[in-house]
């Protein structure tokens, strides 16, 4: 009977990949190059305008108010101005607007303030409301008011009144 003088070594799975990769040529050093580009944009001013409408109810006579909303929303920083035109009634001035009924009219005025003695027309610089824009909604109060003793004709009178940004 014949010995066989030959050992069988066993090497664990792990410990042969490890070996081989310590084994193998190592890669050579990387090297890293940069490069910029530009970056930009414009961002052009703009601006939105809206508004409510004004009821003045049942006129009897005797002096009556109201008010409207105007909404504007600008990009940031823009100025503003917001003018009312004269309305549609035939022989209306921004100072003397008039509703109509047929062939009747019944005057009402228009304003910026609270007392209603500054007139809201549409001439930049002298009758216009000015602001600068947030980039959020920004309201303008309209006040309006009919004189008393403005003795017209029953009826139902009304008037279309544009509201104007420049900016």
């Amino acid at each position: 009977m014949k010995l066989s003088s030959a050992v069988k070594f066993v090497v664990p799975a792990a410990v042969a990949i490890l070996t081989l990769g310590l084994m193998t040529p190592s890669a050579s050093a990387s090297t890293t190059v940069n490069t910029t580009f530009a970056v930009s944009a414009t961002v052009q001013a703009t601006c939105t305008i809206s508004a409510g409408p004004m009821a003045f109810g049942i006129y009897t006579g005797t002096a009556v108010s109201s008010t409207s909303s105007v909404t504007v929303q600008c990009t940031n920083t823009t100025p503003y101005t917001v003018g009312l035109d004269k309305g549609l009634g035939s022989g209306a001035s921004v100072t003397n607007r008039l509703m109509t009924n047929g062939s009747a009219t019944l005057g009402y005025a228009l304003f910026s303030d609270t007392a209603r003695t500054v007139n809201w027309g549409q001439t930049s610089g002298t009758d216009t409301v000015a602001g600068t824009g947030s980039g959020s909604v920004q309201t303008l109060t309209v006040y309006g008011k009919i004189a008393g003793s403005l003795y017209v004709t029953p009826g139902s009178y009304t008037d279309t009144i544009t509201a104007s940004i420049t900016y």
